[in-house]
């Protein structure tokens, strides 16, 4: 871009008007949050909800009603993600709920949805969930879904296929689940869906060659025994399983800031008798007004819910976007942003102390309420927030506790996954009530590329946690050159944050994991310049770095290039140009196509401050805008013992207590087997390093 002074003198004006932009969307208290936009079901289950509940109300019915016939496609169906294919069980559930709000099986809207259900399969084909919110309505036989036993909560840590062998957003969706298969009720719908139905015979179990086929086996046998469960040991389990579900209630109400366990969760204790009127269901009910987002449109006004909201996660991409721009740490929105984010970061254990019950807390969350469940990715990019802020005395000891909690969350392959450590369990794939999307939370690319970059900037880039993760980043390569992006869409993600981590950890630009990552990336350019990668790509790998080009995946390209060494390149003029040409006028871009990822091939997000931020960020460190980051305190103590008491699980209603009792061994020297020998392990303040790293 060097050669060309016209287009640096368009790109300054552009990124003054962006910066502009994202500093009017500040609020007061100091943090940004973007919407979060997702498909129809999380609209129609709220109103089947509702139904269930006898609390359907004509004033949320209708506006909702109105936004879910808004999102049906030409064809009859509606898609998880804009511009995508129309998706069965999304469909079925949006034609249940257009129903419910009274309209006509005849009208054209509802014959279309029903031509594209019958011919995908009917209700035959769908998913689970969509299968347990018919057979709420006794639209679905319950002896025809796949046992989840409450049991399941009495199983220790260390047995197979334990609530803690799943994801966390997987666990707190099974554990209400199974109170809900165990009551099996049928609540009156007004109506039947036996339009919806082709009079197919269900698809046979799978081979016993294989083993889903084996765990199929196991499901026939675990229905037996939910129709003729051990008294004693059932009334045990449900009791120990509403304790468990009221414990992890956060302060908003929600669970764990998302939707699916926040609605099974309300329904599983209104069954076991909880009325509306108590606390745990009443805040319940009252947190979905904060996630709900009303419109006015020509036609009227229009309900739409979040699934999640990321005010966290938002406001530390939007201070690390306007440092890069070239505000200083002490410009008043920094300083805000910089002091909010410090009173979000969590000091309580929540479920990830199960895996790891000698580690001091210290992580951030995504949502504005989430202490149960902070994740490695939030808190990498918050550390990494908090360095381009003005310090008060609160943040050497907050970049402390974070990075050791960081560095304790290692996985044993040196990896990170999400929100646990080693939660890799593949075996909990293939369980048949397990089709709703990714059930583990398995170290993954973009995750590991965070932290290592967070780490390497707040603690040491030759540290053994760094190297053991650039490690798992050069295996992690596809053979292309890319990486998958497991949280955002999808290898264009994965590399755009991979590559800057390799650089921060040290590796040379020249360095072939590197020049073949640039190289796939300057392939995948789009002839206007910017880069896109449709969702379908996490199916169908034709489609891998293909897609109509978006603000924020050009800019993941950029940030990725500029890192590499290759930001005067042809290649980053041409996506620097596709923003300038982009821009509105107000100093935003529109993106209306999904870059988020919530479960690949499943669900997706709109982060409508993606389009935002990351230009923003781009356009800066192109540009040379970004000032040095403020220093970091260090200090290097000796290893010591850190005890493990027992702690509670979470701050929320009826809190319990995970027993610790073992201890964390810190410092020393690392071991042989796969680790680094002979490389001394830095800690940075007696309490606060974490478990010692396993081997690799």
């Amino acid at each position: 871009m060097a050669q060309d002074a016209d287009l640096r003198t368009r790109a300054r004006e552009t990124l003054d008007r962006a910066r502009d932009h994202l500093l009017a969307a500040q609020h007061p208290a100091g943090w940004w949050q973007g919407e979060l936009e997702t498909n129809v079901t999380m609209e129609a289950e709220d109103l089947l909800m509702r139904q269930f509940l006898g609390i359907l109300t004509a004033d949320v019915l209708e506006p909702t009603a109105r936004w879910i016939r808004h999102r049906q496609q030409p064809g009859g169906g509606w898609a998880t993600f804009h511009g995508g294919p129309a998706d069965l069980s999304t469909t079925v559930e949006a034609y249940a709920a257009l129903r419910l709000a009274g309209d006509a099986r005849d009208a054209d809207h509802m014959r279309r949805a029903r031509e594209f259900v019958l011919a995908e399969g009917g209700l035959e084909n769908t998913r689970v969930f969509t299968r347990f919110w018919l057979a709420l309505f006794g639209q679905w036989p319950w002896q025809r879904l796949p046992a989840v036993p409450p049991e399941v909560v009495l199983l220790p840590p260390w047995f197979p296929l334990n609530v803690y062998d799943f994801a966390c957003w997987a666990r707190q969706t099974i554990v209400p689940l199974a109170i809900i298969r165990s009551v099996r009720p049928v609540r009156p719908l007004g109506f039947t869906l036996t339009e919806l139905r082709t009079g197919r015979r269900s698809a046979p179990p799978p081979s016993l060659r294989h083993r889903s086929g084996w765990l199929h086996r196991l499901d026939v046998v675990l229905r037996g025994y939910e129709r003729r469960p051990l008294r004693p040991l059932r009334r045990n389990a449900m009791r120990r399983a509403a304790e468990w579900i009221v414990a992890r209630q956060e302060a908003d109400g929600s669970w764990g800031g998302i939707q699916p366990p926040w609605v099974y969760s309300l329904l599983a204790l209104h069954l076991l008798g909880y009325p509306l009127e108590h606390p745990v269901l009443r805040t319940g009910l009252a947190g979905f007004e904060r996630f709900t987002v009303r419109d006015r449109t020509p036609d009227g006004e229009v309900r739409r819910l979040e699934a999640c909201q990321s005010p966290v996660w938002d406001t530390a991409l939007a201070v690390v976007a306007l440092a890069d721009a070239g505000l200083g740490p002490e410009h008043p929105a920094l300083v805000r942003a910089g002091g909010w984010l410090l009173d979000e970061q969590i000091r309580v254990p929540g479920d990830w102390a199960v895996r790891r019950p000698g580690l001091p807390p210290g992580g951030w969350a995504f949502e504005f309420d989430n202490d149960g469940y902070p994740d490695t990715d939030d808190t990498a990019e918050v550390l990494l927030a908090l360095r381009r802020t003005a310090a008060d005395g609160r943040t050497a000891d907050a970049l402390r506790r974070g990075a050791a909690w960081l560095r304790g969350m290692q996985s044993r392959d040196g990896g990170w996954g999400a929100f646990d450590a080693d939660n890799t369990r593949r075996i909990a794939r293939d369980l048949p009530f397990c089709d709703f999307g990714e059930v583990i939370d398995p170290p993954s690319a973009d995750v590991t590329a965070h932290v290592l970059e967070a780490l390497c900037a707040v603690d040491r880039a030759d540290s053994t946690a760094a190297r053991r993760a650039v490690r798992w980043l050069l295996r992690a390569q596809e053979p292309d050159g890319s990486w998958f992006g497991r949280w955002g869409a999808n290898h264009v993600y994965g590399t755009g944050a991979v590559l800057p981590a390799l650089v921060a950890a040290g590796l040379p630009v020249r360095h072939p994991a590197i020049t073949r990552g640039v190289r796939w990336l300057t392939d995948r350019q789009n002839p206007d310049g910017g880069w896109g990668e449709d969702l379908r790509s996490y199916r169908d790998p034709a489609w891998r770095g293909r897609g109509a080009s978006t603000a924020s995946q050009t800019a993941w390209a950029l940030l990725a290039l500029h890192a590499a060494g290759a930001g005067d390149s042809p290649a980053a003029a041409g996506g620097i140009g596709w923003l300038v040409d982009h821009q509105r006028a107000d100093g935003g871009w529109d993106e209306p196509l999904y870059t988020g990822t919530g479960f690949p091939g499943y669900f997706y997000i709109n982060y409508h401050l993606y389009r935002q931020v990351f230009p923003v960020s781009a356009l800066g460190r192109l540009l040379g805008a970004d000032p040095s980051p403020a220093p970091v305190l260090r200090t290097t103590v000796p290893a010591e013992s850190v005890p493990a008491p027992a702690v509670p699980v979470s701050s929320g209603p009826g809190s319990t207590a995970v027993v610790g009792g073992s201890t964390a061994v810190v410092g020393g020297t690392a071991e042989p087997g796969g680790r680094l020998p002979g490389v001394p392990v830095e800690l940075v303040e007696p309490g606060l390093a974490g478990q010692p790293e396993a081997p690799a």
